[in-house]
């Protein structure tokens, strides 16, 4: 069946795809959502949707990166990221908040990198430069890793 609008369904899948793709392209939005009747609003609320996801994730990595320079981090090495980490939960209760996800560890990967890049573009000063950020997410943008195969399915929440 293939419904005319976005639901919370749509949402919550869309969500858990973040852990996958920070940066889908249309092709990619319409391959992993079949049940979707596909125009130029539908496409534009997918694309809001994780504009929004990766704001709030960039949010949080500046936020855990300015607190450790202020709790004195000075090493990139001791930035990281584990499923018990403060910075984990928040992402976590964020795109997968019923908690009934496994997150990919490819996910960890890619956010403990994500939080280095803050970590050391803060500590370098670098942002000063009104545009700083843009280093930083040409080099998340090419993370991005293959969504599995089921997220195709219609039914896969």
């Amino acid at each position: 069946m293939v419904v005319e609008g976005l639901t919370p369904n749509h949402l919550k899948k869309a969500k858990l795809m973040f852990f996958y793709t920070r940066y889908p392209s249309s092709n990619v939005l319409k391959t992993f959502f079949p049940d979707v009747k596909f125009n130029r609003c539908i496409t534009s609320q997918l694309i809001k949707w994780f504009s929004n996801f990766r704001e709030f994730y960039y949010i949080q990595m500046e936020k855990f990166a300015r607190q450790a320079i202020v709790d004195g981090v000075t090493d990139v090495k001791d930035m990281s990221i584990s499923r018990d980490s403060e910075l984990f939960r928040a992402l976590n209760m964020h795109y997968n908040k019923a908690n009934d996800f496994q997150v990919p560890e490819r996910f960890l990967e890619v956010a403990e990198i994500t939080l280095q890049e803050f970590f050391n573009a803060i500590s370098t000063a670098k942002d000063s430069d009104p545009s700083w950020k843009k280093a930083i997410y040409k080099v998340i943008c090419k993370l991005d890793s293959d969504v599995p195969d089921e997220f195709k399915s219609s039914t896969c929440l």
